[in-house]
């Protein structure tokens, strides 16, 4: 049985070992809606795949444009073990309702490191900011050195965003990317920090400027994201 939940998932449950990135471009507001939809239809209508799928959740770009998909799995032989069997037939069928997505890749990750999860004060995410960071060749020290830095410029930030709740930080297995899914309390909390003085989120310092700087980053982009989907086993 498939359930259908509202609630933003748990990125720190210690059974995830294989998170999933994927983003769709669908085109306008009321095809995000249609596609939502449709992939609630395509899963609820079928038995849960796996028990090693700990959830599957969908998000709509503020963009208007693009859904972004996460979803839990115990290993990544778990999920090809699905591909094999079951996903075809969900796609044909979300592909029959809303015709034209284009599916720009999956990106698999590991969770590296989580910040401000503990000290959240009972706040509740109301948006999502997916800041993607791509370097240039494959280097796994580099990944984890350069969150790292991240941390260490959040630390000793004098005057830090007030809307920020969490960020969790993933590396991608091939070495080249750094994925950060930062929870805010609203996408209006993560603009003004975006408006405050410096380049981009942080304070003007000299920690942040070397996390920007950083050799062989290559280049990153940044989405907003309300969460509008979450399956779960029922």
């Amino acid at each position: 049985m498939t359930k259908r939940i509202d609630t933003y998932p748990d990125l720190t449950d210690p059974r995830v070992a294989a998170p999933f990135f994927s983003t769709w471009r669908v085109g306008t507001p009321e095809r995000q809606r249609q596609a939502v939809e449709a992939i609630a239809h395509a899963w609820q209508s079928r038995p849960w795949p796996a028990d090693t799928l700990l959830g599957y959740h969908v998000y709509t770009g503020l963009d208007g444009s693009t859904l972004l998909h996460y979803s839990q799995w115990a290993s990544e032989q778990d999920y090809e073990a699905f591909v094999k069997v079951h996903r075809q037939e969900r796609v044909d069928e979300i592909d029959t309702a809303v015709p034209g997505i284009e599916r720009l890749g999956l990106g698999r990750f590991r969770r590296y490191r989580s910040l401000g999860q503990d000290g959240r004060g009972g706040r509740v995410p109301g948006c999502v900011v997916v800041v993607d960071v791509h370097f240039e060749g494959p280097d796994p020290d580099r990944q984890r050195a350069w969150v790292d830095a991240v941390a260490d410029a959040l630390a000793h930030d004098p005057e830090p965003a007030p809307g920020g709740v969490a960020a969790h930080f993933h590396l991608s297995t091939d070495g080249t990317r750094v994925l950060d899914y930062a929870e805010w309390e609203s996408a209006d909390a993560h603009a003004d920090a975006l408006a405050a003085p410096g380049e981009g989120v942080g304070s003007p310092t000299d920690r942040w400027r070397r996390v920007r700087d950083w050799p062989g980053r290559r280049s990153s982009t940044v989405g907003r994201y309300e969460h509008a989907l979450g399956l779960v086993p029922g």
